[in-house]
């Protein structure tokens, strides 16, 4: 079998073709912080997600069970593999809790990781993402890194240079697509990106204080040369998740400007 062309093609299911970018929402909050607001009923969410256009959804293996809907449009599944909860007292500590193999069963496009740089328990957690390459590799299937640096050491987890070495790493070790935060501007962002030969898109992070604020992280995270979005809390948690997304998808895909997407979203910004 040759693997090469299989990860090609999921990577062709996750990707805009033409743009080369992507749009991911994680669905995966439910084991870290439970069934908040928006992830309750994930049917629901994932039709709205779907019909504002994003490339993928990203949960955890028991959860297509609970999202697959049979009808409407499509949008490309990955799985996401480690897991810890705020409940624990080292909630940083992430720990393998699927396969590659389960998201192949599941009719996945991808497989994710988080890997929190700094923390006690680090060198597990890059074990485990050495081993999830490794694997996927071997089937065909492209990994997301979710890099964070989070531990006793880390004065600034958006940081310039924290954020190149978290990028950094997750290439090194295997994955095809990298997430990490934003830095905070065009010109910062662009040399976290020029660190990488593979695409870099931006986290979402805390529930941000307006939608024009994300509009204007996604919109200066493209221009400088990032490859979109993993956003989760500030996509789902929305007000109008599937007109946000179609704004998004301006930005990403449609190369808007940060005025013709707050034009957009009208009364809904």
């Amino acid at each position: 079998m040759n693997t090469n062309m299989g990860k090609a093609v999921r990577l062709e299911r996750l990707f805009d073709r033409n743009t080369g970018r992507i749009i991911v929402v994680p669905l995966d909050h439910g084991v870290t912080v439970g069934p908040i607001y928006g992830i309750v009923d994930l049917r629901d969410t994932v039709n709205q997600i779907a019909e504002g256009g994003a490339n993928a959804v990203l949960m955890h293996k028991g959860m297509p069970r609970c999202s697959h809907r049979g009808s409407g449009k499509d949008v490309g599944l990955i799985i996401h593999l480690s897991g810890s909860t705020s409940l624990s007292p080292f909630p940083n500590a992430k720990t393998l809790v699927g396969t590659v193999e389960d998201a192949l069963r599941l009719g996945a496009d991808g497989v994710s990781v988080h890997i929190n740089l700094g923390d006690e328990t680090e060198r597990d957690m890059l074990h485990a993402l050495g081993e999830v390459t490794s694997k996927a590799d071997s089937w065909g299937m492209p990994v997301l890194a979710m890099m964070y640096a989070r531990g006793p050491r880390i004065k600034n987890e958006f940081d310039l240079d924290v954020v190149r070495h978290c990028a950094r790493v997750g290439q090194e070790l295997g994955a095809d697509v990298v997430k990490v935060p934003y830095t905070g501007d065009i010109a910062s962002f662009s040399r976290v990106v020029e660190s990488c030969c593979i695409p870099v898109v931006i986290a979402g992070g805390p529930k941000l204080e307006s939608t024009t604020d994300l509009l204007a992280m996604v919109h200066d995270s493209v221009q400088a040369g990032g490859a979109g979005l993993s956003v989760g809390r500030n996509v789902f948690q929305h007000k109008n998740v599937s007109r946000l997304l179609k704004a998004l998808n301006g930005i990403v895909h449609g190369d808007w400007d940060l005025d013709q997407a707050v034009e957009f979203m009208g009364e809904d910004l």
